[in-house]
């Protein structure tokens, strides 16, 4: 239900705003907030991330079609349910409803850890097919269980190891003056913060009392001692061999995996082949089912973003921050509701900051060397309080309301109860852990 009020309040709140800009553009011209063609400005951000949507949606078959074939090989083969039984004790408490030893623990755990890799494209299909093993056992097939709720949130609040794609970013727009690797140690404390917080949400929510399990707290330490394993790993490590590690840990990890399900579906005896071929027919039909979930939370979104809901939001958050942090805020605010928006303003951010240095420097210093000037501008730029702080805002946060639509569109669940509260409580977390981080980490 929360996400049909959402849904609703986006268009009605964006359409009044429409109207308010469009008055202030006509009898107010010199006002900034007025804008006398938004109408046209919003009615074409509704085809364009109509559009979106569903490329985003047929983007996704070739992803789903080869990951569906695999888990398809990994379930005949016996893989899934030994990593069944390997998270069992911790899964148990954490999905008290969800049988022991059920083939959707196998499937959360890959999720999650090709989620700690920053492997998108192989997360998200290892998802749905997790969310449809529990929506098997789901009692009431409209209503999200406890199960599907604690899932779903441990997915957005997004502990991750190897945040791949925001260091790709940072490599690009440094130029190679600033080693990404930076970013690893804040970026994981960070994601470790939001899904503590989201853990802790969702299981005052649905009283779990997780606390009272010693199996609980010994896979928290072994989790924390593994991740201090990490940061030490890395410390000792040279920038080229980071990357090394890096490429090892993730691809290496992710082609063993496949490695495992092709040779275990051998031993088994089972034609590998026919039965990847038999999985992988579900790619392109769930592809084509989240379609309309998609593209109804893109335009909605969208159309809060171009009507000015979303800075008005941002406006009013930074009345009560420094500039560094006002300057992050939409970042933070736009994650949440899309990723390729809060990564367009985190570009903006970024460049913005290397043109005021730019700008500093051709003023105070006119006969610097123009070579010499655009690597001061992009090296000092980077390094600015703001640039790192979107930076691993961006690394660190989920989109919450498109995972939702995704994930829960999936399997027909229509009434979302506590999901999007537990997942924006994480998010949440995850914008005060990236702002604490980034001032400990660089200031």
């Amino acid at each position: 239900m929360a996400l049909n009020y959402l849904f609703i309040a986006f268009f009605i709140v964006s359409f009044l705003l429409c109207i308010v800009k469009t008055v202030i553009g006509i009898f107010w011209p010199e006002v900034a907030f007025g804008d006398a063609e938004i109408f046209s400005a919003a009615v074409k951000s509704t085809f364009d991330m109509a559009e979106t949507g569903f490329k985003i949606s047929i983007g996704y078959a070739g992803a789903f079609t080869l990951w569906l074939g695999l888990m398809k090989v990994g379930e005949e083969g016996g893989v899934i349910d030994k990593l069944s039984k390997w998270v069992s004790p911790l899964f148990s408490k954490l999905f008290p409803e969800v049988p022991k030893n059920h083939a959707a623990h196998g499937a959360m755990m890959m999720n999650i850890s090709a989620n700690m890799l920053g492997l998108d494209n192989a997360a998200t299909p290892m998802g749905l097919r997790a969310m449809k093993e529990l929506q098997e056992i789901n009692p009431n097939k409209e209503r999200a269980s406890n199960a599907q709720i604690m899932f779903l949130v441990l997915n957005t609040s997004g502990l991750t190891i190897i945040p791949l794609s925001i260091m790709v970013i940072i490599a690009e727009r440094s130029q190679g003056l600033i080693n990404p690797t930076e970013y690893f140690l804040p970026i994981l404390a960070t994601t470790f913060s939001s899904t503590l917080a989201g853990l802790i949400a969702v299981s005052l929510v649905q009283k779990l009392k997780l606390y009272q399990y010693r199996v609980v707290w010994l896979y928290l330490i072994g989790i924390s001692v593994f991740m201090a394993g990490m940061v030490l790993v890395y410390q000792y490590l040279a920038e080229q061999e980071q990357s090394i590690f890096t490429s090892i840990l993730g691809g290496g990890l992710i082609l063993g995996l496949i490695t495992w399900f092709v040779w275990n579906g051998y031993k088994k005896k089972i034609n590998v082949y026919d039965t990847f071929i038999e999985g992988a027919k579900e790619g392109f039909g769930v592809a084509v089912k989240i379609i309309p979930f998609l593209v109804g939370i893109l335009v909605a979104i969208g159309l809060f973003r171009v009507s000015g809901g979303l800075d008005l939001i941002t406006d009013f958050f930074a009345l009560f921050v420094n500039d560094d942090i006002a300057q992050s805020l939409p970042t933070a605010l736009t994650k949440p509701f899309s990723g390729g928006g809060a990564r367009a303003v985190m570009i903006e951010t970024i460049d913005s900051q290397m043109k005021a240095v730019y700008d500093l420097y051709k003023e105070t210093t006119p006969e610097i060397n123009p070579t010499l000037l655009e690597s001061k501008s992009i090296l000092e730029g980077m390094k600015t309080i703001p640039s790192r702080m979107v930076a691993i805002m961006q690394g660190s946060t989920e989109t919450t309301f498109y995972v939702l639509a995704v994930y829960f569109g999936s399997v027909g669940i229509k009434n979302t109860r506590h999901a999007v509260g537990c997942g924006l409580i994480a998010d949440a977390a995850g914008i005060i852990a990236a702002i604490f981080m980034t001032y400990l980490f660089f200031q």
